[in-house]
């Protein structure tokens, strides 16, 4: 489990103007919250913030006048075309605290050539000790068969990690390949018309 330290300011500004100046100087609003504490609104140099969060579940010990606060990130916002950092929220944890995060899902084998494989679900939620989140977790789909799918209660979890999520959600399914044979149609010739029946023959003339 990554746990990054990073010093943050308190700060005393509040609304979209704030915000705005915080980013231009390369800085992020967030909010700590969580334990029945008062929420604790603060910056974040944007830099090393988002070298942090490359990793699932970072831990960030925040620096905030000398006192340290573990924090774990609930809800990040980024500019949806420039992908900027705007804004986070912090949950405060404690160590040894168990809390319910969704930890990434990656796959490991070959399956079935024959099948095409979906993704249903790239995570799921599980409960551990704050301190031991783990980056993600394996399911292994060697030798799976087309037409069948991989659940969640398929996913290896360490010791300690818990299943939250429904046993049975689907991670993956592994569909048949449909082979569509076109048959063409072949339209058999029309039998020939009956003759048509002689014309009566005329009328002979006296």
């Amino acid at each position: 489990m990554a746990e990054v330290s990073i010093k943050g300011t308190t700060r005393t500004e509040f609304g979209k103007g704030a915000s705005r100046r915080a980013r231009v100087a390369g800085l992020v609003p967030a909010v700590i919250y969580g334990h029945g504490e008062k929420p604790v609104h603060i910056t974040l140099p944007a830099r090393e913030l988002g070298v942090a969060l490359k990793e699932s579940n970072v831990l960030l010990n925040i620096d905030i006048d000398g006192k340290a606060e573990l924090t774990l990130p609930k809800s990040i916002v980024r500019h949806p075309l420039k992908q900027i950092l705007e804004h986070i929220d912090l949950v405060l944890v404690r160590r040894g605290e168990k809390v319910v995060v969704s930890v990434p899902v990656h796959l490991e084998g070959k399956h079935d050539p024959d099948g095409i494989l979906e993704t249903q679900h790239n995570s799921i939620e599980v409960e551990a000790e704050a301190t031991a989140i783990p980056k993600f977790l394996t399911l292994d789909i060697e030798g799976m068969a087309a037409g069948t799918s991989k659940h969640a209660s398929d996913v290896v979890l360490p010791a300690g990690i818990i299943l939250v999520s429904p046993a049975n959600t689907i991670i993956v399914h592994l569909s048949e390949r449909s082979t569509v044979v076109e048959e063409v149609a072949v339209v058999a010739p029309a039998a020939d018309a009956p003759a048509a029946a002689p014309a009566a023959d005329a009328e002979k003339k006296d």
